[in-house]
């Protein structure tokens, strides 16, 4: 039992299974864990999810609900000692009956070569692994170790979940949070998902006198809100960006600009944003608005120039224009189609007529003979065949009829006419 004076979230940790917030899809009789635990056999688990969403809670409770010994590590403060010492006393417990539960927490922090010193241990039994990780399994755990254990997705607390963990709250303490029904909305949703920071919050409401309930202006000025789980180099980073991407593909602009936002006033380096945005403009929209990339341009000089924050609505700007223009990625599929034949014909030689021949042996073989200069034509078309011998004309830029490339798509059917009625 807790301690009278432990934290607030300490003395509310669950006592059993049933008493976890929020992760009823794994906790519940139909869930992955709760079969487990009804079968009474654990098997090796990653348990990945967001901070403050119960996962240390749960490997505890999984050990007491079966019967195994519970041992806890951490790979930000652990090495390969006592890793070793570790599976000793696992193996030790082992030759008494005992099989041990190993709960790692940030299991990620481990390198390759640690995690797998945990291959064999798993394989044979000694340990019951669960590790915990707030990062991609899929990018920061071997497929080893992948392989040997499943994979347990715990959801942020929803609203519901962490009005619960208030109640629990008000009931241990015995006293009811002084603040309106505003004011606790405001503060459920300043946790963004995280009992372990909704309860220190809470914690905090309950350590100072309030005369009075508080508003959700005065609790906003009491209390600071939690910062948004956003690592530049991690799934954060990537999860926006690609939501950021497909809103603008999809010409959604606020939900376009709600991502923008949630990058920018996470931290993230608005010249990354930029880069992005214009990558954009030339994929997804191309010819269809050629301004967009001229926009997305004059949005990077534009925040060279000001900086932050001035600058940061030249990059709004861009998104809604982008966001807003008309769609097309004919250049895109033409560029890898493009690419795609150069690298199975790339040795070809163009035809000679179109080859200059800046020397007499050049001209002598043929460089240059019988250019037919387009400007000397009617119309400034000659309507001459530019394909290396031996390759027949291809098609890679197939325009749509979208804003301004409807228009290209017109003057491309005006000079196919025209050239089959040349050659012909």
């Amino acid at each position: 039992m807790p301690a009278p004076d432990a934290p607030l979230a300490d003395r509310l940790r669950p006592r059993t299974l049933g008493e976890v917030v929020g992760q009823d899809h794994l906790t519940g009789a139909d869930g992955a864990i709760g079969r487990m635990v009804a079968a009474g056999k654990l098997s090796s688990m990653i348990l990945w999810g967001p901070p403050g969403t119960g996962k240390t809670t749960i490997a505890r409770l999984l050990a007491a609900a079966v019967g195994l010994r519970y041992a806890q590590i951490s790979a930000v403060f652990s090495g390969v000692a006592d890793l070793k010492k570790m599976f000793a006393e696992a193996r030790d417990h082992a030759r008494i009956g005992q099989r041990t539960l190993l709960f790692v927490d940030e299991i990620h922090r481990f390198n390759r070569a640690q995690q797998d010193g945990f291959l064999p241990y798993v394989e044979d039994g000694t340990v019951i692994l669960v590790g915990a990780t707030t990062e991609n399994p899929s990018f920061e755990l071997n497929a080893a170790l992948l392989s040997r254990a499943q994979v347990l997705i715990l959801r942020r607390l929803d609203a519901e979940a962490l009005a619960t963990l208030i109640a629990r709250a008000e009931g241990e303490t015995g006293r009811a949070l002084p603040l309106t029904e505003d004011a606790r909305a405001a503060l459920i949703a300043s946790a963004d998902g995280d009992g372990r920071f909704l309860l220190n919050q809470v914690e905090t409401l309950f350590s100072v006198e309030i005369a009075e309930s508080l508003d959700p202006a005065a609790l906003s000025a009491l209390l600071h809100r939690r910062m948004p789980v956003y690592d530049k180099d991690r799934e954060g980073h990537y999860n926006l960006i690609s939501a950021l991407h497909k809103s603008l593909r999809g010409s959604d602009p606020d939900a376009a600009l709600y991502y923008l936002a949630r990058m920018l006033t996470a931290g993230e380096e608005p010249l990354y944003v930029l880069r992005r945005l214009t990558r954009f403009a030339s994929e997804d929209i191309g010819l269809a608005d050629p301004q967009a990339l001229v926009q997305c341009l004059a949005a990077k000089d534009a925040y060279d120039f000001l900086g932050s924050p001035e600058g940061e609505l030249a990059i709004v700007q861009a998104c809604l224009y982008c966001a807003t223009a008309p769609k097309s990625n004919a250049a895109y599929r033409a560029q890898k189609a493009a690419w795609k034949s150069a690298k199975a014909t790339g040795s070809l030689m163009p035809p000679a007529n179109i080859l200059n021949a800046p020397t007499r042996l050049m001209k002598d073989i043929g460089y240059g003979a019988g250019y037919a200069y387009d400007h000397d034509a009617p119309d400034g078309f000659s309507g001459a065949d530019y394909w290396p011998d031996g390759m027949g004309a291809e098609s890679y830029y197939i325009p749509t009829d979208r804003g301004y490339e409807k228009r290209v798509a017109e003057r491309l059917a005006w000079w196919g006419e025209r050239r089959g009625a040349t050659r012909d």
